[in-house]
């Protein structure tokens, strides 16, 4: 079953430090290439390609139709996808706020009833692990639950070039392994619950959270 996946791309950064400049760009890159080598239709979405307003306005704040262009195509590209993957850095213990940033524009019933992939990288030996753990409640609430399984890659750059290819000196099959073995979880669930969807509309269950934030209070 070919699926359709989206890599989100967790840094706005374009200048150093940190050493390489853009660090993650190759991580997401690596993503999409490992992904791609299957079936699977598979789409980087980085920050910078998006001119957001300087005052925060979600999507789902605006009148039907009436978001600017580039909030509606992403929009729809969300709603469209199968299953996500959120590449990160680590700022301060905590998941990138430019992938926060971005993600916050859109309400969770875009992103509900998919699963997503937890990828975090960093310069240093540490791999971006503790962004990891705020990032499974971050994703939990937006619906797109988590995987169990993660990746974490430390020294990124003694691991990937800029391309998001394997450098020669790092063991290319590991790593290889290692990154399929949270996408084939990915790709599992993804296709279960777009087949569940197909067979039972959730929200028709479960109806989604689209006219005020008091509709998440308790009666």
């Amino acid at each position: 079953m070919s699926l359709k996946l989206l890599v989100f791309l967790g840094s706005a950064r374009d200048s150093a430090p940190p050493q390489p400049v853009r660090l993650g760009l190759r991580v997401a890159r690596a993503c999409v290439a490992q992904i791609g080598q299957g079936i699977h239709s598979v789409e980087l979405i980085d920050p910078l390609d998006f001119d957001f307003p300087p005052v925060f306005k979600p999507h789902f704040a605006y009148a039907h139709g009436k978001a600017p262009p580039q909030l509606e195509s992403l929009a729809g590209k969300i709603g469209n996808a199968d299953g996500y993957v959120m590449v990160s850095p680590e700022y301060n213990h905590s998941m990138s706020p430019a992938l926060a940033h971005l993600l916050n524009h859109f309400g969770s019933s875009l992103f509900s009833y998919k699963p997503s992939a937890i990828v975090t990288y960093s310069a240093g030996q540490w791999g971006g692990v503790r962004a990891a753990v705020g990032m499974r409640s971050f994703l939990s609430e937006l619906g797109c639950l988590p995987v169990s399984a993660m990746i974490h890659i430390p020294k990124a750059q003694e691991v990937l070039d800029s391309g998001g290819t394997f450098l020669e000196s790092a063991d290319a099959e590991a790593w290889a392994g290692y990154f399929g073995r949270t996408f084939n979880q990915l790709e599992w669930w993804a296709s279960a619950a777009r087949k569940h969807r197909i067979e039972a509309d959730p929200y028709a269950l479960a109806p989604a959270f689209k006219k005020d934030p008091s509709q998440r209070n308790a009666p």
